[in-house]
């Protein structure tokens, strides 16, 4: 009943980060320690027949962009298990019975992939700090949370048109300020009307989670560091690191 748990890049347990419905809080149950390991809810939603048509118990269901999993349903509602490190890491916590909430299926095989590789798996929330209409488009802006000893900051992974999952929505991000720790994106009109975002005020926390690939690459490279320093002298890594710099230095000297 806890949020999904593979890393693997399995179409079975991944998003696209298009909304493809809006669903609605009925039920919230606070479990017991038996259910959750103590702390835990369960959240049934509402006004979800759209997405049910082909739902089976075990399926992988994106609310506000937290991959969950599918524990009961009927023709119109689902049912999902949230554990202490869920509610603790993204804001299904903060909802309230009747609240909107963002819905995507995890993509089948056959989809046409639209948006890009999201996990479902949240970073961390932010909070919306500005909101301003641009025509009939609507540009927001978001303050990143300082870093902790548990959760370093996402502002290196946050990149100007590089994309964005906010509770879910795959965006991209119009700017990044790092000095003031906040980024941008713009919302049109059409995506307004589809994602639960656009109603959100000033003040409101948003589940997060950036891009994966840049995840890939600073582990990539800090490997190829870690191994460049514990490497010998004849290391191809460590000629090829010295050689670049030295191109580099004679560049400038010239």
């Amino acid at each position: 009943m806890n949020s999904c748990a593979s890393t693997n890049l399995d179409l079975a347990t991944m998003f696209t980060g298009l909304i493809e419905h809006l669903g609605r809080v009925a039920v919230i149950d606070e479990l017991d320690a038996s259910e959750s390991g103590g702390g835990g809810w369960s959240m049934t939603i509402a006004d979800a027949s759209p997405i049910l048509d082909d739902c089976h118990i075990g399926d992988s269901i994106a609310v506000n962009g937290c991959c969950l999993t599918v524990t009961h349903f009927d023709s119109d509602t689902f049912k999902v298990g949230l554990a202490p490190e869920t509610l603790s890491r993204t804001n299904l916590g903060e909802l309230k019975v009747g609240a909107r909430v963002n819905l995507e299926r995890a993509v089948a095989a056959h989809t046409r992939f639209g948006g890009h590789f999201v996990q479902g798996h949240i970073d961390d929330v932010v909070t919306i700090c500005n909101r301003e209409q641009d025509g009939n488009s609507l540009r927001l802006t978001f303050k990143v949370p300082p870093a902790t000893q548990t959760r370093p900051s996402l502002l290196p992974y946050i990149i100007q048109k590089g994309f964005i999952a906010l509770d879910g929505a795959s965006l991209t991000i119009t700017f990044v300020d790092d000095q003031s720790q906040t980024f941008g994106v713009m919302l049109i009109a059409h995506t307004q009307s589809k994602i639960e975002l656009a109603n959100k005020p000033v003040g409101a926390t948003v589940n997060v989670e950036v891009d994966m690939v840049g995840k890939y690459v600073e582990k990539s490279i800090a490997a190829a560091l870690g191994s460049f320093e514990s490497s010998g002298p004849s290391s191809p890594l460590k000629t090829l690191i010295e050689r670049t710099i030295d191109n580099a230095i004679q560049s400038r000297l010239k």
